[in-house]
């Protein structure tokens, strides 16, 4: 069972320690309440990942680690217990010559993210819906002091724990098992990051707030989500699914999202950037063996998603809290 005592002690004497309040009680209730039918394994193969500490660590350029003694059984074990924890979607990671191919190449988000926004250098971050955690280690990459990942899913914060172990327990960052509407108005974090989240949200105004309330006097949010084509009064709501997914609410064209942002008190908002999901960037992988956005999309016109609506859209916003 994963605990969270090292994560309390780092807080205590940091303006979060507000958190120790409420943190424990919350993450026990979760325990309690979300065991998954494969905790056991999932917990058993954690607890015999190995703690390494590698020689040659890159968390600028992409996420991997080596290590000069490794030997083949020793590889090959740890690749065998990292498919314990499929289907791995965020990534990629290279760890000591093994290639997680995720669903996901979030390392192309990151790339189209990381030149426009501020600096994280020595910037204390929330990223919300964080899945895994593999752009929180690229924030980590790029100097931050403390990054902080909020995501409900346990087989998220095991994967997260396993590649911590794997890179020798980093204490810059942390996964924890809460929703954003858990945490209490801290205005602690620099950054505040929301990624694939909005069209989540049954209330996508109360969401923004909510970022907005975790943000310090001045901090900066990252907002990347789907959006659809048109001017600042078009939003589409889907009607059942949306590219097969089900809790698909609200996707605003970027012009609508960055009127969305304005009512809601930021300041200096800029779409960044707007870009079609490819099948090369979400796609099955012998790491995630389910169906992927090419099973998603019309087989006859893949500008389309399989029940007609366009097909997923992309933009990248960033805006200031005054």
């Amino acid at each position: 069972m994963i605990n969270f005592n090292l994560f309390y002690q780092q807080i205590a004497t940091e303006s979060l320690s507000i958190w120790l309040q409420f943190l424990p009680v919350k993450i026990a209730i979760w325990q309690r309440n979300n065991i998954h039918g494969k905790f056991n394994i999932w917990d058993k193969s954690l607890s015999n990942i190995p703690l390494l500490n590698p020689q040659y660590l890159d968390l600028v350029n992409n996420v991997s680690a080596q290590i000069n003694n490794i030997s083949t059984s020793q590889r090959n074990s740890i690749e065998k217990l990292l498919r314990n924890f499929m289907p791995w979607r965020k990534g990629p990671y290279s760890l000591y010559g093994i290639y997680i191919d995720t669903e996901w190449r979030s390392d192309w988000k990151w790339n189209r993210i990381f030149p426009n926004i501020s600096s994280l250098k020595d910037r204390t971050i929330l990223d919300v819906g964080c899945g895994n955690g593999y752009h929180m280690w690229r924030m980590v990459g790029a100097g931050a002091k403390l990054v902080i990942g909020i995501d409900l899913v346990q087989l998220f914060l095991y994967q997260f724990e396993v590649i911590r172990k794997l890179l020798g327990n980093n204490r810059n960052l942390h996964l924890l098992p809460l929703a954003l509407k858990q945490l209490p108005i801290t205005k602690s974090f620099d950054t505040v990051f929301s990624m694939g989240v909005l069209y989540h949200c049954r209330s996508p105004f109360d969401h923004l707030l909510q970022l907005k309330n975790q943000l310090v006097h001045n901090g900066e949010l990252v907002l990347e989500t789907l959006v659809i084509a048109g001017d600042k009064n078009t939003v589409l709501v889907p009607s059942k699914r949306y590219a097969q997914m089900r809790n698909i609410y609200f996707i605003p064209s970027a012009k609508a999202l960055k009127n969305w942002l304005e009512k809601c008190g930021f300041v200096d908002i800029k779409i960044i950037d707007s870009t079609s999901t490819s099948i090369n960037e979400q796609r099955q992988t012998n790491w995630m063996t389910s169906k992927s956005l090419a099973d998603f999309l019309n087989p006859n016109d893949n500008t389309k998603t399989i029940e007609g609506y366009s097909s997923p859209l992309r933009a990248i916003l960033i805006a200031r809290k005054p």
